[in-house]
């Protein structure tokens, strides 16, 4: 064999080492972006459910005052219904 063609076959080599490193790094940055993308989705429906958690139990709390409100004016109207003779 000639120098040319020890080249050529050296040069040959080298750019299919070349190409498939590229392709191998290639999908390792793909899989990379999408494992980002899905932490980053996680991350997103996690702050917007502790948003909705908070919300709730704001209301929660609300609805639980209303209630205590309602029972304290039943059993305020029951009272006043017993001392003007009546039975609740």
């Amino acid at each position: 064999m000639d120098a040319a063609l020890v080249t050529a076959i050296g040069v040959i080599g080298s750019a299919a080492v070349t190409g498939a490193a590229a392709m191998y790094g290639s999908r390792v940055a793909g899989r990379a972006q999408q494992e980002g993308s899905a932490v980053n989705g996680f991350n997103s429906l996690t702050d917007q459910l502790q948003e909705e958690r908070t919300e709730l139990r704001t209301e929660v709390a609300t609805l639980r005052a209303e209630l205590a409100a309602e029972r304290a004016e039943s059993a305020r109207l029951r009272l006043l219904v017993q001392q003007l003779g009546g039975t609740p």
